[in-house]
């Protein structure tokens, strides 16, 4: 369980309740790689009461196959449209004032379509406005939080964006969603210990993605899991975490070791830098360069356990 909830955020929460009211449409912005993980329940919850346009930004980097199969999961929801994009690519992006006027049904003939813009940090918010605007309007980076408030702009197609500054939730409760997020670069790589998200990433694209991680890294073999001996150690208190890797079936420290051992990270006396492995693995998957990889699939959608819980004005946790 992962607790990430800066007071920026905590301010954006509230700047999102009081605009809520006014605002025809919701887009939520998710990265088409993690469509369930990139999805703050939060922010469902906030705007539960509202149309919603999907948007599933970096479609170039995820297999088209599964996109095909979220945008299916999102379209079969009540008031939900769900479109990916590539948000770079502003011809891509044209469709989205007439879905948002489709989701808004009747409004007056003399007014603009209300529309909020929300995700969580770096799923390429402000990418999408700045193509939508037409030109550069809204901050970008490959860092998480680049907007810190909220921002206004009127687009084509008889549309208003209020832009939102990216919302992490106060406590992320499924691990495989927070590794996913961190593999993704969603989630600073202080978050959650660096190597061990390599590990688990090198894991579940071994089992999602094989062949494109065999050539890749010029790997013979992907071995199967078998239990770290430090693993043994049990906790005294508290609930166990899930073993990630084992649910994955490979063995990410094999795998890891190996693509180290290829990229530089082969030290003195034979020992491996697992650091050095996680920086290839990791960079070169936010980069592409595995090829088009989504992260997750709707059959992952872990079945409801307790709705998300958090009063308004509750005390925020601790950023990580």
């Amino acid at each position: 369980m992962l607790g990430w909830f800066p007071g920026h955020m905590n301010k954006a929460r509230r700047q999102i309740l009081e605009a809520l009211p006014e605002i025809d449409v919701v887009i939520e912005v998710l990265d088409a790689r993690l469509p369930y993980s990139s999805a703050n329940p939060m922010l469902a919850e906030l705007t539960r009461h509202k149309p919603v346009l999907k948007i599933l930004s970096r479609a170039d980097l995820a297999d088209s196959e599964r996109t095909r199969e979220w945008t299916a999961h999102f379209d079969a929801q009540p008031d939900t449209r769900a479109l990916a994009v590539t948000t770079t690519q502003a011809r891509e992006l044209k469709r989205i004032p007439k879905l948002c006027h489709a989701l808004a049904g009747q409004i007056r003939a003399d007014r603009d379509v209300r529309v909020m813009v929300m995700g969580i940090p770096n799923v390429g918010k402000s990418t999408l406005i700045n193509g939508l605007a037409g030109r550069s309007i809204a901050k970008t980076g490959n860092e998480p939080a680049v907007t810190k408030r909220q921002q206004q702009v009127r687009i084509g197609g008889r549309v208003a964006l209020t832009d939102t500054p990216g919302v992490l939730w106060p406590k992320i409760e499924d691990q495989a969603s927070a590794f996913r997020l961190a593999a993704s670069g969603a989630i600073r790589d202080t978050a959650i210990d660096y190597v061990e998200v390599a590990l688990v990433t090198a894991a579940e694209l071994a089992r999602r993605y094989p062949e494109a991680l065999k050539a890749r890294y010029r790997l013979e073999t992907l071995p199967a899991y078998a239990p770290h001996p430090e693993a043994e150690r049990v906790e005294a208190d508290g609930p166990q975490p899930l073993d990630l890797l084992a649910i994955a079936g490979f063995d990410g420290h094999a795998i890891l070791g190996e693509i180290a051992s290829k990229r530089g990270g082969l030290r003195a006396g034979g020992t491996i830098d697992f650091h050095r492995g996680a920086e290839v693995l990791l960079h070169e998957l936010r980069d592409g360069k595995l090829g088009r990889i989504t992260l997750e699939t709707p059959a992952d959608i872990p079945e409801p356990e307790t709705a998300f819980e958090a009063e308004d004005g509750a005390a925020p946790s601790d950023s990580a």
